[in-house]
């Protein structure tokens, strides 16, 4: 059989692999190029639209609710002319659009200052949580997925796959509040090993980090290990193992590679999803980050400091997927023709 010399090039066949980068990175950086860009400029352009329309779509008079229900005409009418209340839309989507071009992202009702200070005083913390979760759960996900699917192909070890299946599927659903409210009730009311909130001492991103990262952890190992299934039952693979390659050889060089695409997308979407994630988590954990100061924009009807976190975090988001596509059209240039293909 003529494969047997293909198989120390790894996964594809060694002319595809070499040639695909060359041939198509002009016209297919291109095109992604142009696509990538008129896609994240639309995208941006509707975030921005939307965190403006959150003032003037909210149900009853954003004055009343920040002075109070028996707050005199003259009060609200204050109120009205400082919020820009009584301008027209249009006039007031200018001044928005003005706001974030200046950076500033407005000013807070509740200290007076620009939203861009206290986004920038808040970002940090909540960095602080995501990118480590992220990490933790592909250095969890990734070993954990590729065990369990080497451990079960061609239907070996029915009932590993099954407790596997049934555990993964249940973490992976929990919601980020319940694990973090077991962790806390475990680790430091129970145990006292962990503290339970604040931000004061590494030990205290201990229990956050674990509580963010527990269901995008197995989401993304149940994930892999399909794909591991799938990868194994390849005819390279068959060839492989039909030269008696070691395993560790077989599994990281031949295997592995071929599962860099679905996991830097699922990483993608696991670090877009974190970002939303860490909004509720922080609240439970009394974590100073941006989740807890949206949520007291909220409760004393601050505005501007709710319009600036949501776009901030929306931006993010699309900086991140963004991202995630580059490193995909450098992994796999295929990927470049049509967004993100599997292996």
């Amino acid at each position: 059989m003529s494969a047997g010399p293909a198989v120390p090039a790894g996964p594809l066949p060694a002319p595809a692999v070499r040639r695909a980068p060359g041939l198509r990175l002009g016209g297919g950086w291109a095109g992604f190029a142009v696509r990538r860009a008129g896609g994240l400029l639309m995208s941006m352009l509707l975030l921005v639209v939307v965190t403006f329309l959150i003032v003037p779509l909210l149900p009853g008079d954003p004055a009343r609710a920040i002075a109070g229900t028996n707050s005199s005409p003259a009060t609200l009418a204050a109120i009205r002319e400082r919020l820009g209340l009584d301008e027209p839309m249009t006039t007031r989507f200018v001044h928005y659009l003005g706001d974030i071009a200046s950076g500033r992202l407005g000013t807070s009702f509740r200290f007076d200052t620009p939203v861009a200070d206290i986004v920038s005083t808040r970002l940090p913390y909540t960095v602080q949580l995501v990118i480590p979760a992220v990490l933790l759960s592909l250095l969890i996900a990734v070993p954990l997925g590729m065990a369990v699917g080497v451990l079960t192909r061609d239907g070996r070890r029915r009932r590993l796959g099954v407790a596997f299946g049934t555990i993964a599927g249940l973490l992976a659903s929990a919601p980020v509040y319940v694990v973090a409210t077991l962790l806390i009730v475990l680790f430091s009311i129970s145990l006292g090993l962990l503290p339970s909130g604040g931000a004061t001492t590494p030990s205290a991103l201990v229990l956050p980090i674990t509580a963010l990262c527990v269901g995008p952890a197995f989401a993304i190992a149940r994930v892999v290990r399909q794909e591991t299934a799938s990868v194994l039952a390849q005819d390279y693979m068959r060839t492989a193992r039909g030269h008696r390659l070691g395993s560790v050889r077989l599994h990281l060089r031949h295997a592995l590679p071929n599962l860099v695409t679905s996991v830097l997308t699922l990483s993608g979407l696991v670090l877009t999803s974190l970002l939303g994630g860490t909004i509720i988590l922080e609240n439970v954990f009394t974590y100073p980050g941006l989740g807890t100061e949206v949520v007291q924009a909220i409760i004393y009807k601050d505005y501007p400091v709710i319009q600036g976190i949501i776009l901030v975090v929306g931006m993010l988001a699309l900086l991140v997927n963004l991202l995630v596509d580059v490193v995909l059209g450098i992994v796999d240039p295929r990927s470049l023709d049509g967004g993100r293909r599997g292996h």
